[in-house]
C-alpha cells in the first residue's frame, strides 16, 4: 500500500511514522508513506497556499491552485483508488470503513487547514471526506494519523498476530472483552477462573458473552448497528 499526505506542515506527521508499529510496517517494506508540502506547489516568493474568501467572512481558505499542482502530479504517476479530505464535516471514521480502505492499493490524503479547502477542490478531486470526530482540530494532520493508523494495523503481516486486529473491538459491531495477564492474583484481585481452565470452547463463550454485555452497557448504540 502506498499514502501519500497532502498537508501544510508536514512535520507534525513525521513522528507517528517513526516508531512502534507503523514504522515496523514502513521498514518491512508493508506500506510506504510520502508527504507532500504544499507549498513547494506553490511559485510565489510568500509560499503562500491560502487566501480571503470570496464574501467575506472570517478565516482564510486553502487555494485549488497548488492542490490541483499536487494531486495532478500524483495520478499522472499511478491510479488511486481513494483521494479522501480529511474534515469535521466529512463521514465518521469507524471500523468498518477502515477495513474496507485497507484493501486499497494507493491513496491521497488530504489534510485541511485555515477554514477549509475552496469547494472546488472537494467537487473535482476529493472521492472520500472521512472526520475523526464531531470536533474542530487545528489542521487535518492529526486526522490523518490515526486514519492511517487504523488502516495500516490491518494488513497482512503488520501485527506480529496475524488474528490480532479481528478481535479488536467494533470488528463485528462489539466492544472487546476484558483481558488479563499473569500473575492470576494481585492484592486479593483475582483472574476469572474460566481463564485458567484450559476449556477453550468455554473460554470463547465466556468472551462472545462479555462483549455482548460490555457493548449492551457501554455502547448500545452498536448493537443497534446490527
Amino acid at each position: 500500500m502506498r499514502i501519500d499526505i497532502i498537508t501544510v506542515v508536514p512535520d507534525i506527521l513525521r513522528s507517528p511514522f517513526e516508531a512502534s508499529i507503523l514504522q515496523r510496517a514502513i521498514k518491512k517494506g508493508l506500506v510506504q508513506i510520502h508527504l507532500h508540502n504544499l507549498r513547494d506547489y506553490v511559485t510565489d516568493n510568500y509560499k503562500q497556499v491560502d487566501d480571503y474568501q470570496f464574501g467575506g467572512g472570517a478565516g482564510m481558505v486553502m487555494m485549488i491552485e497548488p492542490i490541483d499542482k499536487c494531486i495532478s502530479k500524483l495520478k499522472a504517476e499511478r491510479d488511486y483508488q481513494e483521494i479522501i479530505y480529511m474534515t469535521p464535516d466529512g463521514e465518521r471514521l469507524n471500523q468498518k470503513m477502515s477495513n474496507r480502505l485497507s484493501l486499497q492499493e494507493n491513496m491521497i490524503i488530504l489534510c485541511g487547514h485555515y477554514k477549509g479547502v475552496d469547494q472546488r477542490v472537494r467537487d473535482h478531486f476529493i472521492t472520500k471526506e472521512i472526520s475523526i470526530g464531531d470536533y474542530v482540530l487545528s489542521g487535518g494532520e492529526l486526522g490523518a494519523a490515526v486514519l492511517c493508523d487504523s488502516i495500516i494495523r490491518l494488513i497482512p503481516g503488520v501485527l506480529g498476530n496475524e488474528t490480532s486486529a479481528l478481535t479488536d473491538s467494533f470488528q463485528d459491531n462489539l466492544l472487546a472483552p476484558p483481558v488479563y495477564t499473569r500473575p492470576a492474583e494481585y492484592k486479593g484481585w483475582e483472574v476469572p477462573s474460566i481463564l485458567t481452565s484450559g476449556n477453550f470452547p468455554k473460554i470463547e463463550a465466556w468472551r462472545e458473552q462479555q462483549a455482548y454485555e460490555r457493548t449492551q452497557a457501554l455502547r448500545p448504540d452498536l448493537l443497534e448497528e446490527e
